[in-house]
């Protein structure tokens, strides 16, 4: 097995390195999601959530702004996966994403499923609902929401802070340009890909100043990478690993 800790253990599931206030990465998760779903390939492949945590990475929250203008751009590219503009008081804007990341990771000790349910959930809550993923209530609300996770487990792991050292062993696998962006997929094979299919630069400034202009754009790579995903399995295969192994 490889030692490089941006790998997947097994071959049966795909490293997600993502934020959850980001953009791109709610365009990569759903199209995850929906090719895993077209291949038939749920139950066989896994997607193992890591945290790409754009405020230690930047030294302050996602700005809203940068986001807001992201949203109409990306919205467009991919209107199914879910997109409001924020219509809450801008100090109920998430100041961190953190214990919803932590939340992520806790679910892993209950299922790869559990993870994903979560994972998207939040997602979902944040982008297309408006809620605040700084809030424990809130992150709570949702797991319950999801039908899927033991919300009493997630609440010990946010109250003791058991996930931490997994979100910040994560952060430091991805430091020193490792991991590029949120998103950046890996195979257990060592194949990867940064914003798969999407290119994409600024006009008129940086994030939080210009907009964003997307200059290519291949959803097809997702069938790619999950097709090879595919491949790396022994014949036969229905699944190898276990969440938190």
């Amino acid at each position: 097995m490889s030692d490089d800790p941006r790998l997947p253990a097994t071959p049966d599931t795909i490293a997600v390195f993502t934020d959850l206030n980001c953009s791109f990465a709610h365009v990569a998760v759903h199209r995850l999601h929906e090719s895993r779903r077209r291949l038939g390939l749920e139950g066989r492949i896994w997607f193992d959530f890591r945290a790409f945590p754009l405020e230690l990475f930047n030294r302050e929250v996602n700005a809203r702004p940068g986001v807001d203008s992201e949203i109409s751009v990306l919205g467009a590219v991919e209107p199914d996966a879910g997109w409001r503009l924020w219509q809450g008081p801008d100090w109920t804007y998430p100041v961190t994403m953190l214990p919803a990341h932590e939340a992520v990771q806790a679910a892993k000790a209950q299922s790869w499923a559990a993870s994903e349910r979560l994972d998207r959930a939040l997602r979902r809550a944040f982008w297309a609902e408006g809620r605040c993923m700084s809030l424990r209530h809130v992150i709570l609300d949702i797991a319950e929401q999801t039908g899927a996770v033991d919300v009493d487990a997630i609440a010990a792991a946010l109250d003791t802070g058991s996930a931490r050292a997994a979100v910040m062993a994560q952060y430091d696998a991805a430091r020193d340009d490792r991991v590029t962006c949120s998103p950046h997929v890996f195979l257990h094979d060592g194949t990867n890909s940064a914003n798969p299919g999407i290119e994409a630069r600024w006009i008129g400034g940086d994030f939080g100043v210009g907009y964003p202009v997307v200059d290519k754009d291949r959803p097809e790579i997702y069938d790619e990478l999950l097709t090879h995903a595919a491949s790396l399995l022994p014949a036969g295969s229905a699944g190898l690993s276990t969440a938190g192994s």
